[in-house]
């Protein structure tokens, strides 16, 4: 079974929840049978040492400009008629603003399924040319798609009221099985921090994650103790991006930039408490990431937070509203820390590789 996948920067260790979900599905459906091809964006890899595998799955850099608004759409364009000549069984095309292009793969005779991680038109940075494109994206995803992935049942929900979309399947994000290693603690010594001692935020610098009211929230908070940390970064360099690295300079703030492997595995098991503060979210890695490593949480009362139900519901602060959030830190903070283990079956790679084929599968049976 041959599958490109387009719509993502690519992969490995690239920023970003679509990234996340290939780099930890795509080598899994490798191991199932599948052969997996994914067309990257070249700015993101250095090409004097770009590879051509990973784990399995075959690489394929394709040229993208570096533009917030046309990068995706436009390298994706592209992406579908090099998929074409490639011949895959199943075109996989992830988010909505790629999605766009879905009727083209279908005219050129390609079978399509669309990963709907989110509604991509709810984040504050988009225009309003750039939301309505995404939103045609959604509907182009319903109607044109042999099948939907939806993240989770907040999104499946919406496109049955929107679209009465009845071709979608519910396969979560998941979460890879690591186990915490106390003893390691170079990469946060090495950032002037203590294990035990610091609050942790993690995703992309843009307005609806929400990390300036949280800084605005830390300031507030009279505990000279206890350190914020944010690991992250901005894909595209924006007035917001920049003023939020202002504002952490200004404060007891540590930025890490965008970590992955060992530096996020020391920063994720030595936290005190992981804080998640957007106002949008799909279905969010980094929360079950934090979730995996045991660590207590405080996540904005957003649909896409609470659908994650092995949160309790003191996890949780109103979603946009400073006094709360603070309310929640000094809660969260007063307590003795236990570490707390969430039941997480749901969200398992190995199970979501499976259904994710099964998918496939139901698709070139139904051709056939």
């Amino acid at each position: 079974m041959k599958i490109v996948v387009i719509g993502t920067r690519g992969i490995p260790n690239i920023l970003g929840g679509v990234e996340t979900r290939c780099q930890e599905l795509y080598p899994r459906l490798v191991k199932l049978g599948c052969d997996v091809t994914i067309i990257r964006r070249k700015p993101y890899f250095n090409q004097k040492e770009a590879i051509k595998e990973y784990k399995g799955v075959k690489l394929r850099d394709l040229y993208a400009v570096r533009s917030k608004n046309l990068e995706a759409i436009l390298h994706t364009f592209m992406a579908v008629f090099v998929a074409r000549r490639m011949k895959p069984d199943i075109l996989h095309i992830h988010a909505v603003g790629p999605a766009l292009l879905a009727p083209i793969a279908r005219f050129l005779g390609m079978k399509v399924v669309v990963t709907h991680h989110g509604p991509d038109y709810d984040r504050e940075k988009w225009g309003v040319v750039a939301k309505l494109a995404l939103r045609l994206g959604e509907k182009a995803a319903t109607t044109y798609a042999n099948k939907v992935i939806v993240i989770s049942n907040v999104i499946q929900e919406s496109l049955r009221e929107k679209y009465g979309c009845a071709n979608s399947a519910l396969i979560y994000n998941g979460v890879p099985v690591i186990s915490n290693n106390k003893s390691k603690k170079s990469y946060i010594t090495s950032l002037g921090l203590e294990p035990g001692k610091y609050i942790l935020a993690m995703g992309r610098f843009v307005p609806e994650k929400r990390f300036d009211m949280l800084i605005e929230a830390f300031n507030q908070i009279e505990n000279k103790d206890i350190k914020l940390v944010i690991a992250g970064d901005a894909d595209h360099e924006t007035h917001y991006s920049a003023n939020l690295k202002s504002l952490a300079k200004e404060s007891r703030v540590v930025l890490t930039g965008f970590i992955s492997g060992e530096p996020l595995r020391e920063v994720l098991t030595h936290a005190r408490l992981f804080v998640l503060p957007s106002t949008h979210e799909g279905l969010p890695i980094a929360l079950l990431e934090a979730m995996n490593f045991d660590l207590d949480v405080l996540a904005s009362d957003i649909l896409a937070n609470k659908a994650v139900t092995a949160l309790p519901q003191e996890s949780f602060f109103k979603s946009g509203d400073l006094e709360s959030l603070k309310r929640g830190l000094l809660e969260k903070l007063a307590k003795e820390y236990i570490p707390i283990k969430y039941d997480l079956t749901e969200y398992d790679w190995d199970k979501i590789a499976l259904q994710v084929r099964d998918v496939y599968v139901e698709i070139l049976g139904r051709s056939r």
